[in-house]
């Protein structure tokens, strides 16, 4: 049985193409040069594989960047580090607020500003709204608006649509304001501030007067009290009756320290006006004779005064001519 098993499949096999010469000696002689000699494998350019792994990269970059650029601000012109001008704050390009700065905006003087502001109320309802400005050529920061909390819309609108501020800057220049909700950044804009305008002195102001002089005001330095009811910066210079109303006339006496001048001119600069005008007899003189020692000064002088209104005001005082100091003080009635 098992024989007869054996002689079929052989028979089975012969009729396939397993039977007979199946490869050529051209075949069998690449096979064998392909098994003892394995073909190379080409090693890529290392130059190659730096340059396009560079471009790569830079490519993935630009793009990663640009889109998280665009993605917080709404454009590349709203990035928070962008200095080129623009009243419109925008994210993902809608305008959440937009600035209406004044026309005749200049350094060194207070201006109003119009905030419109594009969100429902409920965003702003019952947080503190801050503005804080940066110089861009000085890198200045200042705190223009203190936190206001946010009780109300803007009057006969829905919501903040037009929220006034007035506030100055020092320089000229470009100027990034940021808003600030609750003291997180709510977005920013940058704003051209022209230079200081310049100071028109009246045509019969005494001629050693100088623009200089109203310039370089230290509005910080404000007068205090000291003494037997004076104001006035101590041991310079100090005014007997500043603390009374002015507006329709006061008298006032002056007392200088370390000097023993004759002549006292006083040189009024109104802050937010910008005007420069004579205060004494009553707005009609800008100088007065001084008399001696009074009130432990060494010079003294007796005036009326009239203050046209009321705001910040600086008494730019000349003895003998010569620049002799600054009183810095409100005047609110």
């Amino acid at each position: 049985m098992m024989e007869d098993k054996l002689k079929e499949l052989k028979k089975a096999m012969d009729s396939t193409t397993l039977k007979g010469r199946h490869f050529t000696e051209i075949q069998e002689s690449k096979i064998r040069r392909a098994v003892h000699h394995p073909v190379e494998t080409k090693s890529p350019n290392p130059f190659m594989i730096f340059i396009m792994t560079t471009v790569a990269l830079c490519l993935i970059g630009f793009f990663v960047s640009t889109e998280l650029m665009v993605n917080k601000n709404g454009s590349i012109n709203g990035s928070p580090n962008t200095w080129e001008v623009h009243h419109d704050y925008k994210e993902n390009h809608n305008v959440l607020f937009s600035i209406l700065p004044d026309p005749d905006l200049h350094a060194g003087k207070a201006y109003g500003y119009i905030f419109s502001f594009k969100e429902p109320f409920d965003t702003f309802k019952g947080k503190e709204l801050s503005i804080s400005a940066t110089h861009k050529k000085t890198g200045e920061r200042i705190e223009v608006m203190e936190p206001q909390n946010i009780t109300e819309p803007s009057k006969g609108y829905s919501s903040l649509q037009r929220f006034t501020a007035s506030f100055q800057v020092p320089y000229g220049g470009l100027w990034r304001y940021e808003v600030y909700l609750d003291g997180k950044v709510y977005g920013n804009v940058v704003v051209n501030v022209e230079e200081e305008s310049p100071v028109t002195l009246p045509e019969d102001i005494p001629e050693y007067v100088q623009e200089s002089d109203i310039h370089h005001i230290d509005w910080d330095r404000k007068a205090t009290t000291f003494g037997t009811n004076m104001t006035g910066n101590g041991g310079k210079s100090g005014i007997i009756g500043a603390d009374m109303p002015s507006l329709n006339g006061q008298k006032w006496m002056w007392h200088l320290w370390d000097t023993d001048a004759s002549d006292l001119t006083v040189v009024a600069y109104q802050r937010d006006s910008g005007t420069v005008q004579p205060i004494l007899d009553n707005g009609e003189s800008w100088t007065i004779p001084l008399g001696g020692e009074n009130n432990g000064a060494d010079v003294h002088a007796p005036s009326s005064v009239t203050i046209p209104e009321r705001g910040e005001w600086a008494f730019v005082l000349y003895a003998d001519g010569e620049l002799f100091d600054v009183v810095v003080m409100e005047i609110a009635n």
